[in-house]
């Protein structure tokens, strides 16, 4: 398993959790805020606690997903090394650095 798969698998995660958390918001207080404690500010910490704490894991789930692209990105530009200790890096030769073949005169000698 590449690092590079571990990231994706935490941006789905991370994009999952962040669709699930602005979904449960409504911003004209008709959402979860208003359905615990609408009445009563002393259910489920309050309406206040509520959409803070929702604003937050929102901002929250939001940078961390910016980051996780991020990194994703660099590990792709790094060439997304192998976490697989089966798989020697250092014996890895690439095609860009192989030595290029000699020239040779294909013209028939007259």
């Amino acid at each position: 398993m590449t690092t590079f798969s571990i990231f994706l698998i935490l941006i789905v995660v991370v994009s999952f959790l962040l669709v699930v958390v602005i979904m449960v918001q409504n911003p004209k207080g008709g959402g979860l805020s208003s359905s615990f404690g609408g009445g009563g500010t002393q259910q489920l910490g309050g309406v206040k606690k509520t959409t803070d704490f929702l604003d937050k894991s929102t901002w929250a789930l939001a940078t961390l997903l910016l980051v996780l692209i991020l990194l994703s990105n660099v590990d792709l530009m790094d060439g997304g090394t192998s976490l697989d200790p089966t798989v020697d890096t250092n014996d890895v030769e690439l095609i860009q650095d192989a030595p290029a073949a000699p020239a040779t005169d294909d013209t028939p000698e007259e």
